[in-house]
């Protein structure tokens, strides 16, 4: 079988059922930009030296895809993403808790590894902004999950954040900050 099809040269693509959209429509604005940031949580995946974290990051990933399989249009099992926020908040927390209180901006930069999570909560941040902007327009078809998934990347964001943060202070490097 060939990976090409053709059936998109035109500047459409089908969604979930076989309806064709613009590939320019926020549907595929929403999807491809969450379909970005799990590809940018794998390359992360890869440099994380721990194998929990890696973990933890697999998990987001298969949430992620859950969720554009939702904003797709397929039947996708969202049932279980508040205690998925759930498990965010706690990872949150604990990392918070070896951290000293952030009363300043700081500058997007530090060790590679920390680099990386900023691209990811900016990424998550842009995710967020285009689900937001779909669900605005459209998103009729999942009404009952748009707050869970908002929720959801909101809380992922600032993750990243945290864990930015987190690697920093592991590799015991000062980052600049607005003061």
């Amino acid at each position: 079988m060939k990976i090409y099809t053709k059936t998109g040269d035109r500047g459409t693509t089908a969604v979930f059922g076989g309806k064709r959209l613009l590939k320019s429509a926020l549907q595929f604005e929403a999807c491809g930009t969450l379909d970005e940031l799990t590809s940018f949580i794998g390359l992360v995946t890869n440099k994380v030296g721990n194998k929990n974290e890696a973990e933890f990051l697999g998990n987001i990933q298969l949430n992620i895809y859950k969720i554009i399989a939702s904003l797709a249009g397929a039947k996708s099992d969202l049932q279980k993403i508040n205690q998925e926020i759930e498990k965010i908040e706690q990872y949150i927390n604990k990392i918070q808790s070896r951290l000293t209180k952030l009363n300043c901006f700081i500058l997007p930069q530090g060790d590679e590894l920390s680099s990386w999570f900023h691209v990811l909560r900016t990424v998550c941040r842009r995710a967020e902004r285009t689900v937001v902007k779909y669900f605005e327009k459209n998103g009729k078809h999942i009404i009952n999950q748009k707050f869970d998934i908002i929720k959801y990347l909101n809380r992922l964001s600032d993750l990243f954040f945290v864990l930015s943060r987190y690697n920093n202070k592991r590799a015991d490097l000062k980052v600049q900050s607005t003061q």
